[in-house]
Formats: C-alpha cells, sequence, structure tokens
C-alpha cells in the first residue's frame, strides 16, 4: 500500500506542473496537439487524485456492512479513472484533433513571442514543455516501474504482460500505464509539432491530436476491463490455489481438501475459504488448534491471504 501511495503522489507532482506547462504552450501557439496534452495532462492529475481517496477509502477498518473491509474501492475509483477521465480527455483530444484535420491552419503556429528582450518563434515554446513534461513523467513513470518489478518478483511473474493480467494492485497498475502513455503521447505531440513547424503543413499537429486521443480512449478501454475481472470477484491464479491447497493438505490431521475458493476483497488482499477433512480421532478442541495453524501457514504461504474461513469435515 504504502508503495502504490508513493507512486500516485509522485505522479500528481509531476502531472499538475505538467497541465500548467502544456497549457502555456497551447495559449501561446493554438497548437491542437498541445491542448489535447493539456487534456491528457489533467486528466492524469485527476486521477491521482480519485486514486489517493481510493487508497485512503481503502484502509478504512471492516465494519458490519462491509466485513472484509473496504479494500475493492481501490477498484471502484481506478475504474471512475477509465471511464470518467480517460474517456472523456480521449475524446476531447480524438474530437479536437478531427476538427482541426478537417479545418487545418488553425493551429502549430502564433505571433512571435518577446521575453527578456529576445524574441522568437512559440513554437520552441511547445518543445522545451514537452521536453520538460518527458522528464517530468521520465521520473514519474521510474517510480511505478519500480514497484510494479517489485511484484513481480515477490510473486514470479514472468514480466509485465502477465503482471497486467495477474496484479490486483490496479492503482499502480494505473500509474504504470497512465505514465507510459504520457510519455508516447508527449513524444507523439513533438514529433507532430517540428514536422507542422518545418514543412509548414499544420496537418501534422492535428494528426499527432488525434493519435493522442485514440491512445487515450484505448488505455481507458484497457483499464476498465482490468477493473472489471476484480470488481466482480476474481480469485488468484490457479498456481497460487494449488500451493495454499498443498499447505492445507500437507498440515498433521489432514486427510483431504473438499472444496477450495478464493477471491480478491482488496489490492494484494483475498479470503480463501476451504472444505477440510480431519482425521475422525481428532476430538473438538484438536480441530480448533488445527483450524488456527492452517490460517496462519496459509498467510505465511502468501501474504495476499488476508481473511480464512475453514469449515472442518471429519
Amino acid at each position: 500500500m504504502a508503495g502504490s501511495k508513493s507512486v500516485v503522489i509522485a505522479a500528481l507532482i509531476a502531472n499538475g506542473a505538467i497541465a500548467v506547462m502544456k497549457f502555456f504552450g497551447y495559449l501561446l501557439t493554438g497548437s491542437p496537439s498541445m491542448l489535447s496534452e493539456t487534456y491528457h495532462s489533467i486528466s492524469d492529475t485527476g486521477n491521482q487524485v480519485f486514486l489517493l481517496v481510493g487508497i485512503r477509502y481503502s484502509g478504512k477498518d471492516p465494519s458490519r456492512q462491509h466485513p472484509f473491509g473496504y479494500g475493492k474501492s481501490q477498484f471502484f475509483y481506478s475504474f471512475l479513472v477509465a471511464v470518467m477521465l480517460f474517456g472523456i480527455a480521449g475524446w476531447e483530444s480524438l474530437k479536437h484533433g478531427y476538427e482541426a484535420i478537417m479545418h487545418p491552419g488553425h493551429g502549430g503556429g502564433g505571433d512571435p513571442v518577446t521575453f527578456f528582450g529576445s524574441t522568437f518563434d512559440p513554437v520552441w515554446v511547445n518543445v522545451v514543455v514537452l521536453l520538460g513534461a518527458i522528464a517530468f513523467e521520465t521520473y514519474a513513470f521510474v517510480k511505478a516501474n519500480d514497484e510494479l518489478q517489485r511484484q513481480i518478483n515477490e510473486y514470479g511473474w514472468s514480466g509485465i504482460p502477465e503482471a497486467f493480467r495477474k496484479t490486483s494492485d490496479v492503482t499502480t497498475l494505473t500509474a504504470y500505464t497512465e505514465d507510459a502513455i504520457a510519455l508516447g503521447g508527449a513524444a507523439i505531440a513533438l514529433v507532430g509539432i517540428l514536422l507542422s513547424h518545418f514543412l509548414d503543413a499544420p496537418i501534422y499537429d492535428a494528426i499527432a491530436s488525434l493519435i493522442i486521443g485514440l491512445l487515450l480512449m484505448g488505455f481507458a478501454a484497457a483499464l476498465a476491463w482490468e477493473n472489471k475481472r476484480l470488481l466482480i470477484g476474481e480469485s488468484l491464479p490457479a498456481d497460487v490455489e494449488e500451493k495454499l491447497r498443498r499447505v492445507i493438505l500437507e498440515h498433521p490431521g489432514v486427510t483431504g481438501v473438499d472444496s477450495f475458493r478464493s477471491v480478491y476483497v482488496g489490492a494484494e488482499k483475498t479470503l480463501v475459504t476451504a472444505e477440510v477433512r480431519f482425521d475422525g480421532e481428532l476430538v473438538t478442541g484438536d480441530i480448533d488448534t488445527d483450524i488456527g495453524q492452517i490460517k496462519s501457514e496459509l498467510e505465511s504461504a502468501d501474504n495476499r491471504v488476508s481473511y480464512v474461513n475453514i469449515e472442518p469435515e471429519v
């Protein structure tokens, strides 16, 4: 949880500063891709606020209405990020790029700017802003990548693709993908602006805006899909469940496991239930002790096991 929070705070600081810089560049040049990038960074900043709310809310203690805690709130707020922020920002960027393509010649330039006695083409403001954005986003991306790599090493995943399919830490997943898309978007905007400037063809800037919108909308759909699997109740991976089942079977006095189920109740938090057959010669007190020991063994075997319910069968 602490790792996820530091990743989000780093991204919040970076994206807030970048949004102001990009909007300043747009005001000076009227560049369509800079406006798209402004939408992008505003949505990124809003993302972090939603994710921080989700992290804070998920830390509430369990209650009668929510006996397994509020961990799924991170899934919900991450889903809102996809639908309300990336979807809207992506659509606005796509629409703005389309309009710029259909009605070219209204962006990518601007009147010369005088600053501290020097006059220069405002296009270079956008170049400087985007290079600064790439630097900020690289910092945020490295933080998110470090946390995701920690999880990959801890759970033995083969790499980023498997982590995307199996992680329940949607906060880090969102920040990582968002920062990657932000880096790509800034690079696309930079290429579009420079091509428009050197070739005197605003169409490239408009196309860059269109591509940025498509990237944002594609990410919105992918993120929503990843959250769907967790919101509707996904289990631990099959190999992890098999390992936990073996932990129960290897406990003295256990003769079989009739059923074993798990479900995520929060980021890196799962509920495990099992119907366990015990040796018929054990007395009730011994079974109660064994159940307590099995719970501790399961929690030690995988730190994602947070709640355990053992139903004894004799």
